[in-house]
């Protein structure tokens, strides 16, 4: 998709990707990374994720990175966060205890603006991507991470010809194609959701599963 598409979803309220409680995988899998309670985490295209005030609240230092200015202001003016704004380079930024919001362009983001990650939470960020546009994004993220980081990374998977995403199904195939050459993978559950997700049951699906890995940075 591109950037004016996001732009235009946010603009309009078409936001159905949007969860408004903490993701349950999030909750039930992010203890295997096993990371230090103060560890930084990074959460790319974090929207205004519920998901960030709880990894916050595990005691980590979360930045995450957004397009869009409605995302970003929505999430501090809905949770009551107080948040110093600044520009940086290609961002403006939103700073906040233990969180740190990039809004601007996911692939301007560098090694010293983000500094070091000890976990990446990829929810709804991978899946959002084409087909064609997923290697670059995997390019990055992996630029933007060191041995040792780790990922919890949460796909779909759904027969492709019932609907055209996003969220694009992303296979087992497709996930070793995209990180095996710089991480070790290791797939952690398979849930069929699609009675919990009625509005993409009505696009068409018959089936539709979350799969959540762990990767390792090598």
């Amino acid at each position: 998709m591109q950037p004016e598409f996001w732009q235009e979803r946010w603009r309009t309220a078409q936001i159905g990707f949007h969860q408004a409680a903490v993701d349950r995988h999030l909750k039930a899998y992010w203890p295997t990374l096993k990371l230090a309670a103060d560890s930084r985490v990074f959460v790319p295209l974090c929207g205004k994720s519920l998901d960030l005030l709880w990894l916050c609240d595990q005691g980590h230092r979360v930045s995450g990175v957004e397009l869009s200015p409605v995302a970003v202001e929505a999430l501090c003016m809905e949770q009551g966060i107080l948040a110093r704004r600044r520009s940086l380079g290609d961002f403006d930024v939103y700073e906040a205890e233990r969180l740190r919001l990039f809004r601007g362009d996911f692939f301007e983001l560098t090694p010293a603006l983000l500094g070091t990650v000890s976990g990446v939470y990829d929810r709804a960020s991978l899946i959002s991507w084409t087909p064609a546009l997923r290697a670059a994004y995997v390019g990055h993220v992996t630029a933007l991470t060191s041995p040792g980081t780790q990922t919890l990374l949460i796909a779909v998977e759904y027969p492709q010809a019932q609907m055209s995403g996003p969220p694009f199904p992303v296979t087992g195939d497709d996930i070793h194609r995209l990180y095996a050459p710089h991480h070790s993978i290791e797939q952690l559950a398979r849930h069929e959701i699609l009675d919990l997700e009625p509005r993409l049951k009505a696009r068409g699906l018959t089936e539709l599963q979350e799969v959540c890995y762990r990767l390792t940075r090598l």
